[in-house]
């Protein structure tokens, strides 16, 4: 298995493993799946300032994750918020960690402090969410932060929301500006 970039081409497979996380679960917090196009423009505009990653073996794509802006203010610009997913029944084979620790080392590389993950957790275990995602983090070192309660209504019911962290370099008195859009495999 292969850690590569992401590129605009790769749009519609990425599509793909997205869609059943929209259609079927609460774990993405989307009512509708994007568009084609949609997708593109988000992955072209990710990928401007930061790692937009792909897992691949013998040519299919089995997962992506990518890092994107915390909070849209300069002071922020140290964290950022991290995104995965994994191509449905490719689960517990190690893509997540894969991608995950690849995306580490490329955002360290560009001068990023603090991933956080925003993930949404069941109320009560219902078939559409489960904790896995918090167990996920938590094993790649991420720390709870934060619970809301309520938050995300889909699928006629209500799920609550928890921010991770991690941090991954030194908060010095002097930061060194983030190299947004260098950063390397």
């Amino acid at each position: 298995m292969k850690i590569e970039k992401v590129t605009i081409e790769d749009a519609a497979e990425l599509l793909s493993i997205y869609e059943p996380y929209v259609r079927e679960t609460a774990i993405s917090f989307e009512h509708e799946v994007p568009t084609l196009e949609e997708f593109q423009t988000r992955i072209k505009n990710i990928s401007s300032k930061y790692p937009y990653l792909k897992a691949v073996e013998n040519g299919e794509i089995l997962g992506f994750a990518y890092a994107n802006t915390f909070k849209d203010r300069k002071a922020y610009d140290w964290a950022v918020e991290t995104t995965v997913y994994v191509k449905q029944g490719k689960h517990r084979m190690g893509i997540g960690k894969l991608l995950y620790d690849q995306l580490e080392k490329s955002l360290k590389g560009m001068g990023i402090l603090n991933m956080n993950a925003c993930i949404a957790v069941p109320v009560k275990e219902d078939g559409r969410l489960t904790d896995a995602s918090y167990r996920f983090h938590k094993e790649m070192g991420f720390t709870l932060v934060g619970r809301f309660h309520n938050i995300g209504y889909k699928f006629n019911d209500w799920y609550d929301m928890i921010w991770m962290e991690k941090m991954i370099g030194e908060h010095n008195a002097i930061a060194p500006d983030v190299q947004f859009g260098k950063w390397s495999l």
